[in-house]
Parts: structure tokens; sequence; C-alpha cells
């Protein structure tokens, strides 16, 4: 039985894959699995267990989808093979400053 490298949740909607190694390194090509077929991502940097890569092209102001639900906004276009993590999106779960804002809050 074969390691999984990543993994994508919801293989309909995720636009990342969860890394699922310590040892992603720039350059290396991984194996993603999407709706049965096995893509070869090459990744542009070292990439942390437990974070994300693209593994569908993402412009700047696209929604990020992991697990089948927005996690984010991306705040630059973001290639096949690219780290995301906070570097390059904009979270939107959490974000008190933006429900006080929609409410009219001045806080």
């Amino acid at each position: 039985m074969t390691t999984k490298i990543a993994w994508v949740v919801d293989e309909a909607k995720d636009n990342v894959a969860n890394i699922l190694s310590n040892d992603v390194k720039k350059d290396m090509v991984i194996p993603v699995t999407v709706k049965g077929e096995e893509l070869q991502i090459k990744v542009s940097a070292d990439i942390p267990y437990g974070h994300k890569v693209a593994i569908k092209p993402i412009k700047a102001g696209d929604t990020i989808i992991k697990y089948g639900l927005s996690i984010g906004r991306a705040i630059a276009d973001i290639a096949v093979g690219e780290h995301v993590h906070i570097h390059n999106i904009e979270p939107l779960r959490g974000r008190g400053d933006l429900a006080a804002k929609e409410k009219g809050c001045v806080c």
C-alpha cells in the first residue's frame, strides 16, 4: 500500500490538497488523486505537513476551498503546485472585523 502524500477531501469542490507528509520539498512531484485521476503536481516550495497545495490555478480574489468549504480568499494569483497559506490568502473565518463591518459597527 502506498502512503498518501496529499489528500483532496471534497474532490468536486476543493481547489487545494492537504499535505500529509513532512517531506514535501521544492520541485518534488507529488501524486494527487482527483475524481479517480492521478495528477502529478510539481510543488514550487517546501510545504509543511498539514498545509495546502494548489491543485488548480487560483486567481486573486477567488475563494480557497478546502473540505468543500470556503477557508479564505486569494490575495494573489496562485499557480498549481504553490504553497497555499497565510502569505497568499486572506482568511474569512473567525473575522470579527468583517462581522462588525457587516453590522455597521464602528468599533
